[in-house]
């Protein structure tokens, strides 16, 4: 089950649909975009997305001025496995503020 929420520029964020796939690929999203698209979305100022292979080519197809950013969650994460096992929990405990500093209580990772 893959969720879209979107936010306003008023900050006011609403569910956008729900969708329901076997497997993640740009082929997927790319008919979620068009979905939306045909629902009324016309435009979209930032995908916050993961290292999905094709995703930003799928985004641009369809919401041209959509500026597509990598979630900060999934830069954590990525980064982690660089890390040692053994230094791991200290990392995160170290890289904790920078995601406090980033979401407002209430915010979705």
């Amino acid at each position: 089950m893959y969720n879209i929420l979107g936010v306003v520029i008023e900050g006011c964020k609403d569910l956008i649909g729900l969708f329901l796939s076997d497997s993640e690929g740009a082929r997927f999203w790319l008919s979620v975009l068009t979905h939306l698209k045909q629902r009324g979305v016309e435009d979209t100022l930032i995908a916050s997305i993961d290292e999905l292979r094709g995703f930003p080519a799928a985004i641009a197809s369809i919401f041209l001025q959509t500026r597509v950013q990598l979630c900060i969650v999934h830069q954590f994460l990525g980064s982690m496995k660089y890390v040692p096992d053994y230094e791991k929990k200290a990392v995160m405990q170290d890289l904790s503020p920078v995601l406090q500093d980033r979401l407002a209580p209430g915010d979705f990772l």
